[in-house]
């Protein structure tokens, strides 16, 4: 018999949905694998490290650029930190805006990971159909922050600024005609508000779209059942969180164990799978999108009936307006001092975590009483769930890799931070 020495391989780095900086290193047997390396360092931004050099009010962009698929619930983290050791609660308006928005977040989480995984694995229409939708709450996004994607529209104290009564809309031109921008510009004769709603009125129709895609469909289930089981107590043991828990049979979410904000008010359900497999996961992720539609409907409906205020009245944590500014020499000064050197925070140390469309998101800060953190710490759900990369693939094949990395749902910004 000839000797069989199993073979090392590399594996990236230039996996699209890792960022193309994942690396695993794997030890195999013909096509089975026996061990998993992964190798992180290949992102490296020193997060941390800037947000500790920085001004407590100027690192909230830099929160954006960590799961740069879950932006606003990076920020959220952060700011309710700093309000924390503030002493500040935020307006009730506020508040609403910023769970709707972390609800559009995960489902804009959700819709990348459903498209890129699909894609990963050989299913290449699901792509496209998520991007549809995605386009959407972009839109949303931008009206808010002028940015679709790093925002920085949440602050200590509230948010930057209320919803706009007026929506974007498509002009005419060589690629549109009249008749399409009328179709196109038919949800946005309202305010961001009634966008918003109309968006929640169809989307579910859009899930069942997916759904009919893939749930029943026999190539995927033989892509992703029984493939990177995790058993309940085990995923209890590796630091799992957020779906990748739930999909194990963990009723475990923080808007409901430890709500925060208005999570309180809200009625929506935890979807909890059974046998922690890819499928499972994949279960969990689709209903979450149902369950944030919901969470939605529910803001939209109170922010219509409750006008107020957006952002705490007071200069020495938020800017005055442009116009206080222009007019008044005590609102200059307010301005040139918190963009100059902030604000200072009270001593003292806090861990405040989020439910991130990815897990538990927690941000750790000690102040100093000065205008800078002593320490910013990041709980990352990715790293965790990276961390069991080898238990989950060991025994399956080549292939496989692929449907874990995907079902781990991992960015590689919060990951090498």
């Amino acid at each position: 018999m000839p000797e069989i020495r199993n073979m090392t391989m590399n594996f990236g780095p230039q996996h699209p949905a890792a960022h193309g900086v994942l690396r695993l290193i794997l030890e195999m047997d013909g096509e089975v694998i026996q061990r998993v390396d992964p190798h992180i360092g290949l992102l490296h931004r020193g997060t941390e490290k800037l947000a500790e050099s920085k001004p407590f009010n100027q690192s909230i962009g830099y929160m954006d650029r960590l799961d740069y698929v879950s932006m606003m619930c990076n920020e959220h983290a952060y700011v309710m930190a700093i309000e924390k050791l503030l002493g500040i609660t935020a307006p009730l308006r506020a508040q609403y805006i910023r769970v709707m928005y972390a609800e559009i977040t995960r489902i804009l989480n959700h819709l990348m990971w459903l498209g890129a995984h699909g894609l990963d694995i050989g299913a290449m229409t699901i792509f496209l159909y998520c991007f549809r939708e995605r386009e959407d709450l972009m839109d949303c996004y931008e009206a808010v922050s002028g940015t679709r994607m790093h925002a920085t529209y949440f602050r200590p104290g509230g948010v930057y600024r209320d919803l706009p009564e007026t929506m974007a809309t498509y002009k005419p031109s060589k690629w549109h005609s009249e008749d399409e921008v009328k179709r196109l510009n038919s949800n946005r004769e309202g305010s961001l508000l009634d966008f918003i709603e109309s968006f929640t009125e169809r989307f579910p129709g859009c899930i069942d779209e997916y759904e009919t895609l893939l749930t029943d469909n026999r190539i995927w289930k033989q892509r992703t059942v029984g493939i990177g089981v995790v058993s309940k107590d085990r995923a209890l043991q590796l630091g799992f969180t957020g779906p990748m828990l739930r999909g194990s049979g963990v009723e475990w979410d923080l808007r409901k164990k430890q709500p925060y904000e208005v999570y309180h008010e809200m009625d929506f359900d935890i979807p909890v799978g059974t046998h922690g497999d890819c499928y499972d996961r994949y279960l969990v992720r689709v209903e979450e999108m149902r369950q944030s539609n919901r969470i939605i409907k529910q803001c939209v409906d109170w922010l219509k009936k409750n006008p107020g205020p957006v952002i705490l009245d007071d200069h020495k944590l938020n800017p005055p307006t442009r116009e206080e500014m222009k007019d008044d020499m005590e609102s200059l000064i307010h301005h040139f001092k918190l963009f100059t050197e902030g604000y200072c925070v009270p001593e003292g140390e806090v861990y405040v975590p989020v439910e991130h469309p990815k897990g538990e998101f927690g941000i750790y800060l000690i102040s100093d009483g000065a205008n800078k953190p002593y320490r910013v710490k990041i709980r990352a759900p990715g790293f965790a769930h990276l961390a069991s990369m080898h238990e989950m693939v060991k025994g399956h094949m080549l292939a496989d890799v692929v449907a874990v990395i995907g079902t781990q749902d991992i960015v590689f910004g919060e990951i090498d931070r």
